[in-house]
């Protein structure tokens, strides 16, 4: 199947106010995600994984150096899928249950907040930052690159994309800044409950 690229599901400006610019979503995704759909399909003919979905494609490929090309695009495009579900620009508290299971897990709230900054600072160079589901547990991980989730059997349940063409144009330098603020303003953490429900978690 070819990979196509989806429409954002809301308007490029409507994360302004949340501190996503529609200059940064322009560049994002129209151009940044549009690029690994392309090169993906490219990559995707005569490979032996047409008939597959993108998940397979991801899981197929990873580790894989003969088809290292395939894998980075196939996981970018699969990342994005998420990223942009992820967010919304009606911020709303975490769910009640939700919350009660995070600082079950973390602490607190503030301390898996604190645990997924750290691992999105602290990945150096491109890559992602995520909360996910491992094996009944929920964990805060960070992954170089492409590299997600679905690389280490484990379900994403929110993620941050740390590339800097994810942040620069609104936030220049400050990954931190991006970070906290992509928790506090953007994160759809009723997605994210509806995820982890969807995973029996």
């Amino acid at each position: 199947m070819a990979f196509t690229l989806p429409d954002l599901p809301y308007a490029h400006d409507a994360l302004a106010a949340g501190g996503m610019s529609k200059e940064t979503l322009e560049y994002h995704h129209d151009l940044h995600h549009k690029a690994y759909v392309d090169n993906g399909n490219k990559l995707l003919e005569g490979s032996g994984l047409e008939g597959k979905s993108l998940e397979e494609i991801v899981v197929a490929t990873y580790g894989d150096d003969t088809k290292a090309g395939l894998f980075n695009n196939a996981s970018q495009h699969w990342n994005h899928n998420q990223f942009w579900e992820m967010m919304t620009p009606s911020y709303k508290a975490m769910p009640s249950e939700l919350e009660k299971r995070v600082a079950d897990a973390f602490g607190s709230v503030d301390k898996f907040k604190e645990a997924f900054v750290a691992a999105g600072v602290g990945q150096f160079g491109s890559g992602w930052c995520w909360l996910v589901l491992d094996k009944g547990e929920l964990k805060v991980t960070k992954t170089p690159n492409g590299v997600n989730p679905l690389c280490f059997g484990q379900t994403a349940l929110l993620g941050c994309d740390v590339w800097e063409h994810s942040y620069y144009i609104d936030f220049r330098n400050k990954r931190p800044v991006f970070i906290q603020n992509f928790l506090d303003k953007l994160a759809n953490w009723e997605n994210v409950a509806e995820r982890l429900a969807a995973a029996g978690g």
